[in-house]
């Protein structure tokens, strides 16, 4: 196991369905790390333990700390947090969701957003980026892709466009976790599971364009903390779903640390992927390994991993 975990989907092809579906998951204790540390060095020092989305894994650790010390929250960087939130949504749009397609992936718009991203051509890259994906200007758009763009030709792949729904980010529940954390509540806080892999592509797809016009914008950005007396948890977003972090502190030093993110949670256990494969009739066995890498891209583990089919 590496140091950020370890991942492995297994399942079987067999009669013309997925079945047999196993999921293991192993992460490193990283933090045992933060035991006996002051909240001030755990916040410098989470960011790089949690390279992957570490501008949240930061925000949700700096509101759980200050929740479980009674302080104010420190002010989020909105334009950091909404910034690389579009980077993860970007990435998974322009190069993964169309490989696993079957079509080809546009790895050059990807690269000339990502070199204009940054200073005064940010705008115009961003916006020049989304016109690429979803055919149409990003402040124009209403929700469906032209039919020949690159989304457009992704979302026929995975069944149609079909009808425009309306869609609210995920809710941030810090309380919930909290209850949880501290034996209160009946068990651990559900997680938001797409109900389908063609509405968490279609979801993806929203909250890329939400993050281009929020950080546009200079809105701020979801951060939420519950907690008091030594007990603290935090919560924010990414690009994969709700972030949570929660801290005990004690005499000014953390005696416990807890974090829970989307990957942690989806794949604890094989459900929300037999989900996601459930009633669908792959053709031969290669069609059954797409349609299961399909399931585990659409909630998006944020560790390398291997998807593993066998035959009958």
């Amino acid at each position: 196991m590496n140091s950020v975990g370890s991942l492995v989907i297994s399942a079987r092809y067999a009669a013309g369905a997925v079945v047999d579906l196993d999921v293991r998951l192993e992460r490193p204790e990283v933090a045992r790390l933060f035991i006996g540390q002051a909240p001030e060095t755990v916040v410098k020092t989470v960011p790089y333990l949690y390279t992957l989305c570490a501008q949240a894994q930061r925000a949700a650790a700096q509101a759980a700390l200050a929740a479980a010390c009674g302080e104010a929250p420190r002010p989020a960087d909105s334009p950091a947090l909404w910034g690389e939130a579009l980077h993860e949504h970007l990435w998974r749009l322009f190069l993964d969701w169309p490989a696993a397609l079957g079509l080809p992936p546009a790895k050059d718009a990807l690269v000339a957003w990502r070199n204009a991203r940054h200073g005064d051509a940010g705008a115009a890259a961003t916006a020049a980026a989304f016109t690429q994906l979803v055919g149409q200007p990003m402040d124009a758009w209403n929700g469906r892709p032209a039919p020949a763009s690159l989304a457009g030709r992704c979302l026929e792949r995975l069944g149609g466009i079909g009808e425009c729904r309306e869609f609210d980010l995920p809710p941030l529940t810090p309380e919930n976790w909290l209850a949880y954390w501290q034996d209160k509540s009946a068990g651990e806080p559900a997680t938001m599971t797409p109900p389908s892999v063609a509405d968490a592509y279609w979801v993806r797809l929203q909250e890329a364009v939400g993050a281009a016009r929020a950080l546009a914008a200079g809105r701020p950005y979801p951060v939420q903390a519950s907690g008091g007396g030594g007990w603290g948890v935090g919560q924010t977003l990414t690009a994969r779903g709700v972030l949570t972090h929660g801290a005990r502190v004690r005499l000014g030093r953390v005696i416990a640390y807890r974090v829970w993110a989307p990957t942690d949670c989806h794949f604890a256990r094989p459900d929300d992927v037999a989900a996601l494969v459930a009633g669908r009739r792959p053709g031969d066995w290669q069609e059954a390994r797409q349609v299961l890498e399909q399931a585990v891209l659409s909630l998006d583990p944020c560790l390398p991993y291997e998807v593993r089919m066998s035959h009958a």
